[in-house]
């Protein structure tokens, strides 16, 4: 980087930067660690021997900090798969169940919110569409932070809710699902594919906030790929074109998270079976009554707070599943 003709080019540089940025991602938390470790230990003979209980009570109290710290570096020296250092975007569907459903929808997308808040990663969203009369049918996000995608992996799945339905006269239990999924957003240099013959584009008005152009204007985008199935839609920006540009950015990652994975399955069958998280299937309920609890099926961890899960608190799910699954 201190080469003079270093930003010659713009591109190759801002590709060093990035994986220059990726190994510090390791280098300094590791770094920092080691250095409040070495810390205490220089310290604590010191302010045992002068007599200072409060102080060595500080350095003692230091060390739990660092373990929790160190525990999470290496939960994240797991995300060793190919697109797990990406930022991604993250979607949630509302399953059958009409009005409940779509309430589960709204909870479950403020609690990734809330989530990615407590990370400092940023969130962005890409498209919505309303319930009918309540929640939302559906919501995609952007979420922009170190090994974004690695972590939101873990949430792919059906996520299912029991509770007394506050829709219901009766006051009687509900169960409701929804499905979430998670795909890396992937660099402009991966070349996937794309003939304009395989996609239909529709465009559509707006729903939701987002001032009068959005409510006047036919900005919104869906693009279909045929061959695929896939269909990817945005209304966040103020533009159709800006709108279709997201959408195909879309459309490129989910494609190529289709090829990574495809080629991961031939590695897997040759080298053994493995357990599979497939769309559709269960990984996590969440039970308000007659008692809380939240449960993951796959790794049994299980987690009593329920407001505090609701509320974000959803590392410890995902570190569990990323110890077992990696």
């Amino acid at each position: 980087m201190e080469d003079p003709h270093f930003w010659d080019d713009n591109h190759a540089a801002q590709k060093v930067i990035e994986e220059s940025n990726a190994i510090k991602l390791w280098t300094v938390p590791y770094k920092e660690l080691k250095e409040r470790f070495d810390n205490v230990k220089a310290l604590l003979p010191e302010a045992e021997e002068a007599g200072d209980t409060a102080f060595a009570n500080d350095l003692l109290a230091e060390l739990p900090l660092i373990d929790e710290a160190l525990a999470e570096l290496e939960v994240r020296k797991m995300l060793s798969h190919e697109m797990d250092g990406k930022n991604c975007y993250l979607s949630i569907n509302a399953g059958s169940g009409g009005t409940e459903a779509c309430d589960w929808a709204l909870m479950l997308s403020r609690m990734y919110q809330r989530w990615v808040a407590k990370r400092g990663w940023k969130l962005e969203v890409i498209d919505t569409v309303e319930g009918d009369v309540a929640g939302i049918k559906s919501i995609t996000f952007r979420i922009t932070g170190p090994f974004a995608y690695g972590y939101c992996k873990a949430e792919k799945g059906v996520h299912r809710l029991v509770r007394i339905s506050p829709f219901d006269s009766n006051a009687k239990r509900h169960t409701s699902f929804a499905s979430v999924d998670a795909t890396p957003e992937i660099d402009d240099d991966i070349k996937i594919e794309i003939k304009p013959d395989d996609l239909r584009v529709d465009t559509y008005r707006a729903s939701g906030s987002g001032g009068q152009h959005v409510n006047k204007t036919d900005s919104a985008v869906r693009i279909t790929h045929f061959p695929s199935g896939v269909v990817v839609s945005c209304q966040s920006e103020r533009s159709q074109v800006q709108n279709k540009e997201t959408c195909l950015k879309m459309l490129r990652a989910k494609l190529y998270e289709k090829e990574v994975a495809a080629r991961e399955s031939q590695l897997e069958a040759l080298g053994g079976e493995k357990k599979e998280i497939s769309w559709g299937s269960q990984i996590r309920n969440y039970v308000f009554q007659p008692y809380t609890l939240v449960k993951d099926t796959r790794t049994k961890f299980e987690k009593g707070d329920i407001d505090a899960v609701m509320d974000g608190d959803i590392d410890d799910f995902i570190n569990a599943y990323l110890k077992e699954f990696g």
